[in-house]
């Protein structure tokens, strides 16, 4: 079972900058594929950016703006936002997904944390 925790949202005027950080529990997070969803209001779930190892990629309505990165020696996955815009606010959860061989690839997902983007 993989805990996962995000922290670091909130209110953030528009173009500003805000970084969230997600810690996910177990010996072997450098072989998990970690992902940035966010959700907003009465819209579906969507991905916002994945991590594979160092790979990268990110939804079109993110790229040049949004970085993820992670730091396996911390388990730690981060998701730097910047020039932030209202269409931005959402609750963005973290997900992470397991190879084959830790826990039959199963999914886990966080609590989720609201970021907010308004004058």
């Amino acid at each position: 079972q993989v805990q996962i925790v995000e922290s670091g949202g909130g209110l953030v005027q528009p173009g500003g900058y805000l970084r969230l950080s997600c810690e996910a529990s177990g010996r072997y997070f450098s072989s998990y594929t970690l992902s940035w969803f966010r959700q907003s209001q009465g819209k579906e779930r969507e991905v916002v950016a994945t991590i594979v190892g160092q790979r990268t990629n990110y939804t079109d309505t993110v790229k040049g703006r949004f970085s993820i990165a992670r730091d396996n020696d911390q388990n730690t996955v981060y998701l730097h936002m910047n020039k932030l815009t209202p269409e931005d606010t959402a609750v963005y959860y973290c997900h992470a997904h397991m190879p084959s061989w830790i826990d039959n690839g199963m999914d886990y997902w966080g609590k989720g944390i609201p970021v907010t983007v308004s004058s």
